[in-house]
This record gives structure tokens, sequence and C-alpha cells, in this order.
């Protein structure tokens, strides 16, 4: 064990963690070697399950519990055709906390939580928090727009207090945070603690290609961009060349090597066409989303993968969020998480000797 507790939010008593940090569930990131670091470290771990098979999911779960007796997470699919089956096996695991990226539907969070699994989903509104809070959810996340990957155009500091306002179950804050004066800040406006993404990635124990983390590193403060052009969403990820030029292609041009990727997902993800075809009607009845974006949205697991695993960006996309642009090192989840917590409770002290 490193840095002992010192800060005791209601995310540290929910989760059993010794610190109010959570490492996000980022696809082709999050495996069991980052939730590890971080789990060890006092932080909230969270394995991505949405790029791995249920197999895939079930060995990484048991991985982690081999290497860590500390609290962790999985971060799930809500509209996927299986997820009520992943859900089965966290209860059959005794995975601590589910996380999911949209809400997951009524029954599920009850059946989670009858187990005595934390129920956390990201909300990206005030209404979404309120409509997961009336269902019983046992705290939210937000990520602002700040966020890497797939997010909204709202900045932290204007969603958290207002999703702080609308509901009275605890609030995990992410978007635009990447040290301890963040995590003061977050918990001065109420929050519960916060969620780390890119600041993770960027970590010793990240299994990012060594050569990707240093192109991270060179990118500054409008090193990212935003863009609807890989799968149909927003979608901030570092301006590289090729992003460039998806930018600036037409959609028959992009069509080709999309439909490939398609192709390519289904095989990865061991899918019928029949199960794709379901998870593309739940997206499109609980995002809305058109066709077209169904049609791309395959095409967003497939790039990350080439960049962030494979670390082929000339035919990879790397999803980052803002702070890339102050981000200078790579120290290990446990130096992370301690110099965190250090410099919050300095922060804490400080601004309290302003009353």
């Amino acid at each position: 064990m490193s840095t002992p507790q010192q800060l005791r939010t209601p995310l540290t008593e929910l989760a059993g963690v010794r610190h109010p940090v959570v490492q996000t569930g980022m696809g082709w990131v999050a495996g069991p070697r980052l939730v590890v670091g971080t789990a060890n470290a006092g932080g909230l771990g969270v394995l991505a399950s949405a790029t791995m098979t249920f197999e895939e999911l079930e060995k990484a779960i048991l991985e982690v519990k081999s290497r860590t007796d500390q609290p962790f997470g999985v971060n799930l699919r809500a509209d996927a055709s299986d997820a009520p089956a992943r859900c089965d096996l966290l209860i059959k695991h005794g995975v601590k906390v589910a996380s999911f990226a949209l809400a997951p539907k009524k029954d599920l969070i009850a059946k989670l939580k009858d187990h005595g699994i934390m129920v956390m989903p990201s909300v990206g509104l005030p209404r979404h928090a309120e409509k997961v809070a009336s269902w019983g959810a046992d705290a939210v996340m937000i990520q602002g727009g700040e966020g890497g990957g797939h997010t909204g155009s709202v900045p932290t500091t204007l969603l958290l207090p207002s999703v702080l306002d609308a509901v009275d179950i605890p609030v995990v804050a992410a978007g635009g945070f990447f040290d301890g004066r963040g995590l003061a800040a977050a918990l001065s406006y109420g929050a519960a603690g916060i969620g780390m993404g890119t600041r993770f990635l960027l970590t010793q124990d990240s299994s990012v290609p060594q050569a990707v983390k240093e192109l991270y590193l060179s990118h500054d403060i409008n090193g990212t961009v935003v863009t609807d052009k890989v799968d149909g969403m927003p979608h901030r990820m570092l301006r590289t060349a090729l992003v460039e030029e998806i930018e600036e292609s037409s959609r028959l041009k992009r069509l080709v090597p999309t439909l490939k990727r398609t192709l390519d997902f289904k095989k990865m993800s061991e899918m019928s066409w029949a199960d794709l075809a379901r998870d593309g009607r739940e997206m499109k009845k609980n995002q809305g989303r058109s066709l077209a974006q169904m049609t791309l949205a395959a095409n967003t697991p497939m790039m990350l993968k080439a960049g962030l695993v494979e670390g082929d960006t000339n035919a990879g996309v790397l999803a980052s969020g803002q702070v890339v642009g102050v981000l200078d090192d790579l120290p290990t989840c446990d130096e992370l998480i301690s110099r965190v917590v250090a410099e919050a409770i300095e922060c804490l002290q400080r601004s309290h000797s302003y009353l």
C-alpha cells in the first residue's frame, strides 16, 4: 500500500477505494495492466469492456483479481446486446463497480445493486443524471467538452455545477483533469472525485506503445480536434495528418475503408450480423443516430486499435483530451495518484486559510 487515505468522499466510501480518483474505461487502453496499477495505487481502475469479447472480459477480470485485492470497476455498453450477460459476469466475480457509457435499463441497475455492485453511469446533461438517479444509480460521472473520445460541447466548469444542482447522488467530474489542483477544484464544487483518461493513458502502466505516448506528449494545448467524420458522433482526438485527411475527405471516399473496418470489427467482436443489427437499432433508439452514423459506428474501435494498440498512426486515430497540451511526463500510476492527492490537500489547506 502506498499513499494512505487522506481524503474521504462519497466516492471513496461507495467504491471502497483510498483516493477519489478514477481511471476511466478507455477502449484499448484500460486493460488489466493499467487497472491493476491504478487499483494498487488506491484509485478506482476501470476495465474497458466494449472492445473485448465476452470471453476476453472474463479473462481480464480474472487477471486483475489475481494481481490486486483492491476494488476495481468495469465499463459496459448499456446498449450492447449482451449487456445483461456481462452484468452477470460482474456479479459472478464480485466486481465492485459497474460504469456505463449510456444509461442502463432500470431493471439492470436494480439487479447490480441487489448484488452489492455500485452503479455509475456517465451522463452529459442534467436531465440524464436525473433519470438515472430516479432509477437507482449510486453515482454519476460527467464529462465536460474538454475530455477525449466521444464528448459534448459544454465545458466541465458549467456541466458539473448544473448536474450537482440536479441530483443528490455523488457526482464524479471528468474532462480537463490532470493534477491535484483539478481534484481540489472539483471537490470544492461539490464533486465526490475526478475521472482522468488521457492522464492515465500517459503513464508507465499504460500499454500504449512508447512511440505513441511520445507523439501525445509532443502536442500542445491546440493539439486536439473534435470531429464527427470518424463515426458520426463528436469525437475529440489528437490532431494528426490522418485526422486532417479524414476531415477534408468526402463521404464517398471514406465509404470503402469504412465497410472494411466494419467487417474487421465483426470478426474481432465475434458478433453475428443479427447482433450488429440489434446494436444498431439500440443506437438509433437511445442515441438518435442516423443510418449514416450507424454505418460509421464500427470505425472508431478499429481505428483506435490501429493507433493505440498497433502504434500505426498512419491508419489509426488517437482519442485525447485537451489536457494533452499540458502534460510532459510518464509517471507510474502510484506516482501520479500520490502527487495528485498531495497537491489537492495542499490546495484545500491553502484555500482554507483565506477564511
